[in-house]
């Protein structure tokens, strides 16, 4: 099963991170050209990201109701549904219609979010970090698909610039969710331990091993979000470069967020969660410091490769961390305690990245991060602390 799982939930993740790449590289863009205010440019890839943390909690609670198997396969065909009615929205030219059917695709993110995490639960413990980056590692095809989706479909159909490449992801979408049927339930590794009585979700959220452990996510996902919902507007409608060109920095920077998965892992042995998870924030204090040395088209690309990098330190470094304080009985409880934090986190920056852009520009974008920035590093140092104090 474990086998069967990891290469069933690694080929789902290529599609769906297809996906959410595709409507970051052209929502903003397609926004630009049908909203009625340039504020609104960045809302439907913002509506996304809430529709993910709407979302959060009641994939979490039908999982635990019908398993994961359906559950992610029920997701699938949700995201279907959704890129077939942006299609329609962007035919009969209605914004509202597109964002809502984005918004609907978001919400379904919220079930392939939870990969990782049935990812964990199909290895022994010892391995659930192995198996969290096997399953980002599967992203790198998506940061390979979506971009390319994006540049190579504006003339497949006249006069429709982007509905080639959506009606393409509803291909995707369906064969997802052929795929994820094929996949078993996934069982904690002790069934003694999974029938050991939860503990309060307020017990479980107020040990600083979680605590810290959500923050890393809050903080990687939010940052990540937050700069990367305004870079298509600010590289491609403000600084004037292509949509080839911003596709490729998205590109890069998707990569980057999953590629140094090959190295987390073996990381976390050596160094430990919180080692990495500062190394994380140092890369997306870099990522500020890159961004505002100038407009380039090299200061996007490595402003967006550090801010990959730093996302995948936190947030793997995050996710370890996190199955580890709790128990089996309590997964599906605390895992969407984590997501929804995380994700409600992200949508609220991702809402507020275009109307800052628009308001006072790219720097403003990033220099409003650093305060988060610096009380992770508060936090992963305080943890620590207190880890050492509870040893003697």
């Amino acid at each position: 099963m474990q086998r069967t799982n990891l290469t069933l939930y690694f080929l789902a993740q290529v599609i769906f991170v297809s996906g959410s790449v595709l409507i970051v590289t052209l929502g903003g863009i397609v926004g630009s050209e049908m909203a009625p205010h340039p504020s609104l440019a960045t809302l439907p890839p913002s509506l996304m990201v809430v529709g993910t943390a709407l979302a959060t909690v009641p994939a979490a609670l039908l999982m635990q109701r019908i398993g994961r198997r359906y559950g992610f396969a029920g997701g699938a065909v949700l995201a279907a549904v959704g890129a077939l009615l942006a299609v329609l929205g962007l035919e009969i030219k209605s914004f509202a219609l597109f964002t809502a059917a984005v918004g609907l695709i978001g919400a379904t993110l919220a079930f392939s979010a939870q990969f990782r995490f049935a990812a964990a639960e199909s290895v022994a413990p010892e391995k659930a970090g192995w198996a969290i980056s096997i399953i980002l590692l599967g992203s790198i095809g998506g940061a390979v698909i979506g971009p390319e989706l994006a540049t190579r479909s504006p003339g497949w159909i006249q006069g429709q610039p982007y509905q080639g490449a959506l009606l393409a992801m509803t291909g995707l979408y369906a064969l997802a969710a052929a795929l994820l049927l094929l996949t078993r339930n996934p069982a904690p590794a002790s069934d003694a331990a999974n029938r050991e009585p939860g503990r309060p979700l307020l017990e479980i959220a107020a040990q600083p091993a979680f605590a810290v452990a959500v923050l890393a996510g809050v903080i990687g996902q939010g940052v990540m979000i937050f700069i990367m919902t305004a870079t298509p507007i600010s590289m491609h409608v403000v600084d004037g470069h292509s949509i080839e060109d911003t596709a490729r920095v998205i590109q890069a920077h998707v990569v980057a967020m999953y590629l140094p998965s090959l190295a987390s892992a073996p990381l976390i042995q050596r160094f430990g969660a919180y080692k990495l998870m500062t190394a994380g924030a140092a890369a997306l204090s870099a990522t500020v410091a890159v961004g505002l040395a100038g407009h380039e088209l090299m200061h996007y690309w490595w402003a967006l490769v550090l801010l990959g990098v730093g996302w995948n330190f936190l947030f793997v470094g995050g996710t370890t961390a996190l199955v580890a304080a709790y128990r089996p009985a309590e997964r599906f409880r605390a895992q969407a305690l984590n997501d929804f934090s995380i994700f409600g986190a992200s949508a609220l920056a991702s809402l507020m990245a275009g109307a800052l852009l628009h308001g006072f520009g790219w720097s403003a974008v990033l220099l409003s991060t650093l305060p988060a920035l610096g009380l992770m590093l508060l936090a992963v140092i305080y943890v620590q602390v207190v880890g050492r104090q509870g040893a003697t």
